[in-house]
Order: C-alpha cells, then sequence, then structure tokens
C-alpha cells in the first residue's frame, strides 16, 4: 500500500485531461555502487529525479523504495516494495500498481533514480512524443541507445506487468516492437546509470 508523503494537488485535474502518473524506480540495493542509490549524493539523486518528472508534465509521482526507506520529496508518496530483492521486476511492478491506483489513466513515465542527469527537459520531450496517449509507447535514446525516461500508454500496463520476472524491468516488453517512439535526447546528456 502506497505511503503518502505528499501528493500533488494539482494532479486531480477533474478537466477531462487524462493523468501521467510518474514513477521513480529507487529500491534496489545498489550491489555494484555500494550501497541503496536513493540515498546517493545525500538524497540530491532522489530529489533531481522527483523533480524532473513533476516539472516534465508528471500528475503525480511515485517512489518505489525496498533496500532503504526514506521520505521522498513533496509532491511525490513513495510505496515500500517488500520483495525488492527480486530485482527491477518487483519495482517496477509495484510502482505501475501504485501508478494505476493514483489514476494513470493516460499512462506511466518509468524513471530510474541512478541516472541524475536526467532533467524535465527529458521528461517533457518524452511526454511530447507520447502525446500522452493511452496507446503510445515511447522513450528517451542517447545517441540511439534505449534509456529513461520511458513512457507506457495505459493499454499496455497489463502487458508489461505480466511480463516482468526477476532483475528485468519493463525493456524486455519493448524489445523488438515497431511502435515505440525513440525521443532523443543525446543533446541533453549521456543517459548512463551511475553504478559505481
Amino acid at each position: 500500500m502506497p505511503r503518502g508523503v505528499g501528493v500533488r494537488a494539482a494532479g486531480r485535474r477533474g478537466d477531462g485531461v487524462e493523468r501521467v502518473v510518474g514513477v521513480v524506480l529507487a529500491a534496489g540495493a545498489g550491489t555494484r555502487f555500494g550501497g541503496p542509490k536513493v540515498l546517493a549524493a545525500e538524497g540530491l539523486w532522489l530529489r533531481s529525479a522527483v523533480d524532473a518528472l513533476v516539472v516534465g508534465g508528471c500528475d503525480h509521482v511515485v517512489v518505489t523504495l525496498g533496500a532503504a526507506v526514506v521520505d521522498v520529496p513533496h509532491p511525490a508518496m513513495s510505496v515500500v516494495v517488500d520483495d525488492w530483492a527480486d530485482g527491477l521486476s518487483a519495482s517496477v511492478r509495484a510502482g505501475l500498481d501504485a501508478a494505476v491506483a493514483e489514476g494513470a489513466d493516460a499512462g506511466v513515465v518509468l524513471l530510474v533514480v541512478d541516472t541524475p542527469d536526467t532533467r524535465a527537459d527529458h521528461v517533457s520531450r518524452v511526454l511530447a512524443a507520447s502525446r500522452r496517449d493511452p496507446e503510445s509507447l515511447a522513450r528517451a535514446v542517447f545517441d540511439g541507445r534505449p534509456g529513461h525516461p520511458v513512457y507506457l500508454g495505459a493499454s499496455h500496463l497489463a502487458a508489461v506487468r505480466a511480463g516482468l520476472a526477476g532483475d528485468r524491468g519493463a525493456g524486455a516488453f519493448l524489445v523488438g516492437r515497431g511502435d515505440v517512439v525513440d525521443v532523443e535526447c543525446g543533446d541533453l546528456s549521456d543517459g548512463r546509470d551511475i553504478d559505481h
């Protein structure tokens, strides 16, 4: 069950516009990194991820936590992933479930906490390419290399969830699909995960 630290009031739009929920995936132990990445830089990575999603256009933001449970920045809310040790799939599953509970009727934007150079510009580009369409799939690419953020239209969430296993996230669902819009963001950053 999601634990709310804060919920963005503007997220309850009431104007007929469908909602997009951003999900920060931050439940892992960060074994190669030397500790949970949600704690990196005294929480700066987490604050940056939440800010990127909010300023980039998401109506709500959910943060998945597991190996370390911390207060999340306003206006995000947290969900504790009890089975976080099962891998990335557990974090994505919990994030998708929380996003649906928060009214993600347009779609979900996934962002990993360990790409601290991801900013609002990345998110807004991906959202613009998706048109906030429940049928759309879009992802940032960096000189052609797939990365985050990733937009999953609401009509795809059940299929993404059904295919989750082990330490694989939504990428397995996207591989080989011809309907994924690649959004070049290499001019904004290199998009690399920080593992060390």
